[in-house]
């Protein structure tokens, strides 16, 4: 059987160096394209496109990841700025919307990472707490804690044990978008996962996979995807 075609939502960076260049890149940590492959599958990186060509990008993918990043410009759940939240990137926020939005239309098996759970949220109506205590070890490092499933979710029949995950983030789902369910907590209760339940396969996780040995809610993806 061949393997599914993953895309994978990219970095727009202004100043990335590598060799002899400092230019604009289209980037993505490794960490991503690896985890695809370790999950049978094949990586795309989608740089962000003009919002319009989402749909056309969807109709030629298996399956959908919105990777991690910068926070979500909060004027798109409607929000003041915290002083806390970093700042925005309006081409990544518009074409990783789009594409999330063709997806679910589309019924194209899609999984979001950290950001990417995030932004799903706020495409179906929900909010986000703009900065949370004691979820980041230390600027830079990636953490581990521990993620307890919710019974009789998606995410629960992927890894039905309280599993420690990498974690690096400082802001989390607050009013769940529109048909969303919480799959996974962490011990103070911050929503670590959620789904959209019905015949398209649709999770999100407030972690990082790609920085880990766990596969399982990538290769989720991919047999949901073949």
């Amino acid at each position: 059987m061949a393997r599914p075609l993953i895309g994978v939502s990219t970095y727009l960076e202004s100043g990335a160096r590598w060799g002899v260049w400092e230019l604009e890149a289209a980037l993505l940590p490794a960490g991503y394209p690896r985890l695809v492959q370790a999950a049978n599958g094949l990586a795309a990186m989608l740089p962000p496109d003009d919002p319009s060509y989402a749909a056309e990008t969807i109709a030629r993918l298996d399956g959908l990841v919105i990777a991690g990043g910068p926070d979500v410009d909060p004027t798109r759940y409607g929000a003041e700025r915290s002083p806390r939240t970093g700042p925005p990137a309006p081409e990544r926020d518009a074409w990783e919307l789009a594409l999330i939005h063709a997806a679910l239309a589309a019924g194209t098996p899609l999984l979001g990472i950290c950001r990417g759970m995030q932004l799903l949220n706020v495409a179906l109506g929900g909010t986000l707490i703009q900065h949370l205590d004691d979820h980041v070890a230390q600027v830079g490092v990636f953490g581990h804690h521990t993620v307890k499933p919710v019974p009789g979710t998606l995410y629960a029949d992927i890894a039905p044990e309280e599993t420690a995950v990498p974690t690096y983030h400082h802001q989390a789902v607050d009013h769940l978008g529109e048909g969303l369910v919480p799959s996974a907590h962490a011990a103070d209760g911050t929503v670590e996962a959620v789904e959209l339940p019905g015949q398209a396969w649709v999770l999100g996780v407030q972690w990082h996979p790609e920085m880990g040995e766990d596969t399982r809610v990538m290769r989720a993806l991919t047999r949901a995807a073949s």
